[in-house]
């Protein structure tokens, strides 16, 4: 679990000038003793994982561009690690996602700018890419397009060929859909889209949710069904592997070995 982002000062709205102090889901740090409290004060709240944003819009209406530096990521890479823990990067620009990637982050969020050469190194550092097609697809819709009429907007036709060039330079997916930007519940709108719209057979979805995840985030206690890891299952009815609507037919949950739902 993360708790609160961090982000370089200035770089995350909202910002009003005639509210100081609004509350936001992230937390403002800089340069090196900053930086260092920060990431330990997000250790001490809870945080399994490190999430930083690498690069934001600068300003209303501003295009993305890197935040933090080189050195800073580093920094925050490893005074995580020391701890424990690792550090996962919010990117959507080439810069970011290189800095991020050098400094040593364990997942890329986006990554819709990515370059080849950006893929190349994500695949030679073992970082791997959680693109989020369904926020993407979600923001389009609700900013007015309609799926299946006229040509794809920007956004969604970059995902696309961010999506294609990590595939082809063999990038690890993690499977992360930015649920929130659409609703809670709808978690299975990722993967369907995978597999509909981006070329992923359902079982390499399901590996991604799964087992996937579990080695990307070092959770070495679930992620498959064995004797001795945790009873965290679902049952659904229908095929998965051939049908990945049939993941919305939940039947059964069991938590840490109690059921919670059952037919």
């Amino acid at each position: 679990m993360a708790t609160r982002a961090l982000v370089a000062t200035g770089s995350y709205g909202p910002h009003l000038a005639a509210v100081e102090d609004l509350p936001q889901g992230a937390q403002e740090a800089d340069g090196v003793d900053n930086l260092v409290r920060a990431v330990r004060e997000q250790i001490s709240h809870g945080a399994d994982v490190i999430k930083v944003y690498a690069d934001y819009r600068w300003g209303p209406g501003g295009a993305a561009q890197p935040t933090y530096s080189l050195e800073e990521l580093t920094l925050i890479v490893q005074t995580a690690r020391s701890a424990g823990r690792g550090v996962v990067a919010h990117s959507s620009t080439a810069e970011g996602m290189r800095r991020a990637v050098l400094a040593g982050v364990e997942t890329i969020e986006h990554g819709d700018g990515g370059t080849p050469e950006v893929f190349a190194l994500m695949k030679k550092n073992g970082v791997a890419l959680c693109p989020t097609v369904a926020a993407s697809d979600a923001i389009s819709q609700y900013r007015g397009w309609k799926k299946g009429q006229g040509p794809d907007p920007q956004r969604i036709t970059e995902k696309h060929r961010a999506v294609q060039a990590a595939r082809q330079a063999g990038v690890t997916f993690a499977m992360g859909g930015d649920v929130g930007v659409f609703p809670h519940g709808d978690n299975a709108r990722e993967m369907e889209l995978l597999v509909q719209d981006y070329g992923f057979t359902p079982l390499e979805v399901l590996r991604q949710a799964t087992s996937g995840n579990a080695q990307i985030f070092h959770l070495a206690d679930r992620g498959r069904i064995a004797a001795g890891l945790l009873a965290d299952l679902v049952a659904v009815a229908g095929d998965p592997t051939q049908q990945m609507q049939a993941l919305r037919q939940v039947q059964l949950v069991m938590k840490g070995g109690v059921l919670y739902k059952q037919p």
